[in-house]
């Protein structure tokens, strides 16, 4: 198990950043048997988060460090009135009264064990672990200080540096503060996605409903939606039909229509009405569930700058404490003034500190995985995140990505009869069947807003088509095999009509009435309106795109003709979709490959990006870095964009976290102390802070980012 040197009660059971300071986790014996009792096991991850959220709320914690800080603040004030230096500077001495010359002992040790308790917890809990890092530095700084200083006063030798010490760990108090409140701003993903589940469920009980929790809720249960109700679990509707907000999961802005057989997503908004739904997915299977497993794999996850920035504070803590001890006996030995050499000792240790280091990747890391959740993509690992912004090719699976996967009617061809008239008859007489070539018609039909005709004596021929009889005469729709039952001849027109149709990979739905072709309907898998926005945007983005399908030659050159993608490839199988990566990848290029996340998984992990399109069941998708909520793959040009803004914070936070370094840990050590440049402790923590503050302030610049 995994804790947070500073926040012991946060337990995982991956290593990763404590959600509430982005501190790195370290590693807890203890806290095996209190994960359990904690609700963080996969199956009530709902639970827990909505536990934190409860337990946490409002800055809690944030506010536990404000109370320390303004107290030390509080009692650092007049140790500053009662030291010689400060008295010296300006000139003024505070009245002295019996036992005065105790007070900023005494003060002092009160903000040393208030204030400074939370920085000596978390060392013991990093030096356990063998993990020293900043709370380590910090305590070892303190320490040194607060004991040197009681030696001076009960020995009567020496100054003390007690105003150092009580300033120092106020501006630490106050730097901790200010981060977290700005990483608590980008760590309520979780818990927001579980404020979108409701408390109860009204589920049907014969002719009455009865409410009941949550965790009561069980498979097949049929729940009663009111206007304005929240839905408490994945389902279809059975009964009703309305309009749901999927804005909170999906992204969508507009209302999405629902009707019998639509599935519904636990945690959206009914509107004005009223739906019964049978529930198909509770708990860790829903829909909301598998969100909030993405994003907390996410936030374990990391990309190579973090790892490379917690490689860099680990050696950066071991420098600074051997530079430390280095100045120290340095000053010692060639000036002989243990005061300075102890106060060199702790300046060093506090301007090399860590904290924005360890700070600056994992908050841009959190802060760009909750707006790539608000943007619809779902961030799975934030390396599948990195490597977006190097992508030289995006390679889109056809069906259900650049195409909706469902029939479609593509154009009409008269011939006896006008359009109208053959989708009329079309459509009434395909009504009886639940074919999807069927259904498309049928769909097509139902936008005029027109009555069927009646149809008598419906008949389904297997595997040819559909026959009935309308206004007395037999109507009949189907495919060319239909023509050879009623020994129907095709016309030279038509047959031209049938092979250009052919050539696009159409399906031919004949139209006949009284053994006469009235007319053509020309069906075919539906390219998605956005897919020609997509490919144009990455093309201007210089970002190159193919297409992969196993359709035939004639559809995949008619679709690429249709979107302007000059490479394709076609009657591709499944298993051979790996290989036409490994093709591109061996030309040099860098591969995203977008498809469904099923037959496309070993493509989709082959590649140098894998994306998963599709809301719903493929969610969870293993083998994809990142997923998208909704069927939109304009979402790619978001991934690139956000994967290029997210690599220039962390580059410009790798900066501020470690530039000022250079400069100041030289001033630390004392090189110009010969011309009477010496930095203080408690401007050196100043200026430690005021860098770790930089860092959160230019994270949280981020948020402003677009990528539409």
């Amino acid at each position: 198990m995994y804790t947070c040197p500073m926040h012991l009660e946060i337990i995982r059971e991956l290593p990763g950043e404590c959600p509430k300071c982005g501190m790195k986790l370290v590693e807890s014996k203890e806290g095996k048997g209190k994960s359990k009792e904690m609700g963080y096991e996969s199956r009530a991850l709902i639970d827990s988060a909505r536990h934190d959220s409860a337990e946490s709320h409002a800055g809690h914690k944030a506010e536990d460090f404000l109370k320390k800080f303004l107290v030390s603040l509080a009692l650092t004030i007049p140790v500053l009135f009662y030291s010689d230096v400060i008295q010296k500077l300006i000139g003024w001495s505070p009245p002295s009264f019996y036992g005065s010359q105790y007070l900023a002992f005494i003060l002092s040790s009160f903000v040393f064990f208030y204030g400074g308790f939370i920085f000596l917890r978390g060392a013991f809990s990093e030096l356990k672990a063998r993990l020293p890092g900043m709370m380590t530095l910090i305590t070892i700084a303190i320490s040194v200080a607060y004991l040197y200083s009681v030696f001076t006063v009960f020995s009567g030798k020496g100054e003390n540096l007690f105003w150092e010490l009580t300033t120092l760990i106020t501006i630490m108090l106050l730097g901790h503060w200010i981060e977290m409140r700005a990483v608590q701003g980008t760590e309520k993903t979780l818990k927001e996605l579980a404020k979108l589940l409701p408390d109860k469920a009204e589920v049907v009980k014969g002719a009455q409903t009865e409410i009941i929790s949550l965790s009561e809720l069980k498979f097949d249960d049929i729940v009663f939606i009111r206007p304005g109700g929240k839905i408490p679990a994945d389902g279809a509707v059975i009964e009703g039909k309305s309009d749901v907000n999927e804005s909170m999961i999906t992204g969508e802005s507009n209302l999405v229509e629902k009707t019998i057989g639509s599935e519904v997503i636990a945690g959206t908004i009914n509107s004005d009405g009223v739906l019964k739904v049978k529930i198909t997915k509770i708990g860790e299977q829903t829909f909301l569930a598998g969100v909030m497993r993405l994003v907390s794999s996410a936030q374990t996850s990391k990309s190579r700058l973090q790892i490379l920035s917690d490689r860099a504070a680990f050696y950066l803590t071991l420098v600074a404490i051997i530079s430390a001890i280095t100045t120290f006996f340095l000053w010692f030995f060639i000036g002989g003034n243990l005061v300075f050499a102890i106060e060199r000792f702790v300046v060093v240790l506090v301007i090399a500190c860590p904290h924005a280091l360890g700070l600056a990747i994992p908050l841009v890391a959190s802060i760009s995985t909750s707006l790539g959740a608000k943007n619809g993509l779902l961030i799975r690992q934030r390396l599948a995140l990195e490597a977006a912004r190097k992508i030289d090719i995006v390679l889109f699976d056809k069906t259900g990505t650049l195409t909706k996967g469902e029939y479609g009617v593509e154009e009409i061809f008269p011939i006896k009869a006008d359009q109208d008239t053959i989708l009329h008859l079309a459509a009434s007489i395909d009504a009886y069947s639940e074919h999807m070539v069927s259904k498309a018609i049928v769909r097509k039909f139902k936008e005029k807003n027109k009555a069927f005709l009646e149809v008598k004596d419906f008949t389904r021929v297997p595997g040819k088509g559909v026959r009935g009889i309308i206004n007395k005469e037999e109507v009949l729709a189907g495919g060319a095999s239909i023509l050879d039952d009623e020994k129907i001849i095709v016309a030279e027109n038509t047959k031209k009509i049938i092979e250009e149709e052919s050539k696009k990979g159409r399906t031919i739905i004949f139209v006949i009435k009284n053994k006469e072709i009235l007319g053509i309907i020309s069906l075919g898998d539906v390219v998605r309106e956005e897919s020609e926005e997509a490919v144009l945007q990455l093309q201007n983005m210089g970002v190159n795109v193919a297409m992969i399908t196993g359709d035939s030659e004639d559809v995949a050159r008619w679709v690429a003709k249709d979107l302007d993608i000059s490479e394709y490839f076609a009657k591709v199988l499944p298993h051979e979709k790996v290989e036409k990566v490994k093709i591109l990848q061996s030309k040099g290029f860098k591969v995203a490959m977008v498809g469904d996340g099923i037959n496309d998984a070993p493509a989709l992990t082959q590649a140098d990006l894998g994306i998963a399109i599709g809301a719903g069941t493929n969610v969870a998708i293993e083998s994809a870095g990142i997923i998208l909520v909704k069927n939109d793959p304009r979402d790619i040009v978001k991934i690139i964009k956000l994967s290029k803004a997210t690599y220039r914070k962390m580059i410009q936070n790798l900066f501020w976290a470690t530039g000022y370094n250079i400069v100041a840990l030289p001033l630390a050590a004392g090189i110009l102390a010969s011309k009477g440049i010496l930095l203080q402790p408690a401007l050196a923590a100043l200026f430690m802070s005021a860098s770790t503050i930089i860092v959160a302030v230019n994270a949280m610049f981020l948020r402003r980012s677009k990528f539409d």
